[in-house]
């Protein structure tokens, strides 16, 4: 069965970090476009970042850019995203999704639609 587990969320103070980690579970990321998006109370899912199954290709949401790194490790079947210099704002549930567009498939989005795969979600709450 192809899961997706997310972990490291919790509970950090306004300039801190956290790394969120989304395991796959049932089948091998390295075909697998990934896409991190967040949803706090009353609001949208929002996208926050993606990579591309090569790893060759990212991008970001401004209000991320220069904060928030996504990465891949396909030996772990595990991508990452390091979250750094967070804010109040950035209090969310954080998703990871995926996507089969193949081995080094070059580009990604960010786009809930463009997924098929999503994870439960990991609380990440920015406050002093």
């Amino acid at each position: 069965q192809l899961q997706l587990v997310e972990s490291g969320g919790g509970l950090v103070q306004p300039g801190g970090s956290l790394r969120l980690s989304c395991a796959a579970s049932g089948f091998t990321l390295d075909y697998y476009v990934i896409g991190w998006f967040r949803q706090a109370p009353g609001k949208e899912r929002e996208g926050v970042s993606c990579i591309s199954s090569s790893g060759g290709s990212t991008n970001y949401a401004d209000s991320v850019k220069g904060r928030f790194t996504i990465s891949r490790d396909n030996a772990k079947n595990t991508v990452y995203l390091q979250m750094n210099s967070l804010k109040p704002e950035d209090t969310a549930v954080y998703y990871c999704a995926a996507e089969n567009r193949g081995l080094l498939f070059r580009l990604c989005v960010i786009g809930a639609y463009y997924y098929d795969y999503w994870g439960q979600g990991t609380q990440v709450t920015v406050s002093a």
